[in-house]
């Protein structure tokens, strides 16, 4: 069977086309990459595996917190005597954890079941011990950022505040919790 216009104008275009002699990639940074570090930071954080989510909470931390920095959040639509009452441990917590010893990702799994859990068991405000800034090895601790970040992606915390002194001051929040509407009748 003779060649097809088609296979002849395929041999014909690869007729200069050489073999590759090396099987093993360059794995060097670039010159670019080299000359520019935030390029070659750029390009190694986009490297790195997708992150695990747990309840859709990240270990990656949005905003740094200072360690005496008081801590407030409320969704829309919470009133602000609540809020002071809150804030002023006037609304007892009926439940707590404490996060200290923990890495950051199993500080973000215990926090998701604990607030799972309270819910469930319609607490209205616990409490979260979570440290405050600086760890035995004297890097900055995260858990404390971490965790303003996550209760604030809870649906199930409707406000939290730093807890007063008695109860570990900046070190820990209350936690304001919704109702479980599909339990009350």
């Amino acid at each position: 069977m003779p060649p097809t216009d088609d296979e002849l104008d395929f041999a014909s275009l690869m007729s200069d086309v050489k073999p590759i002699q090396n099987t093993k990639a360059d794995l060097r940074p670039s010159f670019s990459a080299r000359k520019d570090p935030k390029l070659a930071y750029r390009r190694w954080v986009a490297s790195k595996e997708e992150e695990s989510l747990v309840d859709g909470l990240s270990s990656e931390v949005s905003k740094l917190v200072e360690s005496e920095e008081e801590l407030i959040f409320a969704v829309p639509g919470v009133q602000i005597n609540r809020i002071k009452k809150l804030r002023q441990g006037h609304i007892p917590w009926e439940q707590g954890i404490d996060l200290h010893g923990f890495s950051i990702d199993e500080a973000r799994d215990e926090l998701s079941r604990f607030i799972r859990d309270a819910v469930r068991l319609e607490h209205q405000c616990v409490i979260v011990v979570h440290g405050k800034a600086y760890s035995e090895g004297g890097q900055a601790a995260m858990i404390k950022s971490c965790v303003n970040d996550w209760l604030q992606q809870i649906p199930q915390v409707l406000a939290f505040t730093s807890a007063q002194p008695k109860d570990g001051g900046t070190g820990a929040v209350y936690v304001l919790l919704k109702r479980n509407k599909d339990k009350r009748s």
